[in-house]
């Protein structure tokens, strides 16, 4: 499994905050600040080993301009904007279906706790 591409590449976009990035990146570069403000509930370190993870897989890129203080951005590079075709046929899929996962979910649970 862990040569295959597609098990690599799912198990960086199913981490929690991924795709929450990836989501505010596609708007434009986003210092470190406004990424911890728009997504909420992600703690200042997990946000920065997600972005550093980001970064490894040449999806992010960040910047640091020499001004006092040091200005840091962070933007999709071509791979990364490569992968957000695909990541709006998942929301919309999930958008179209989540009534269906959840009236699944119900019947099995109602069955299941019998």
């Amino acid at each position: 499994m862990a040569a295959c591409p597609t098990h690599r590449v799912l198990d960086r976009l199913g981490e929690r905050w991924v795709s929450l990035i990836l989501k505010e990146l596609a708007d434009g570069p986003r210092r470190h600040g406004e990424l911890s403000r728009m997504v909420a509930g992600a703690t200042q370190k997990m946000l920065t080993q997600t972005l550093r993870g980001l970064e490894r897989d040449g999806l992010v890129t960040r910047s640091v301009t020499g001004s006092v203080p040091p200005r840091v951005e962070y933007r999709l590079t071509p791979l990364g904007e490569s992968l957000l075709p695909a990541m709006a046929a998942v929301t919309a899929w999930a958008e179209r279906h989540i009534g269906d996962i959840d009236a699944a979910r119900t019947a099995y649970d109602s069955t299941a706790s019998r």
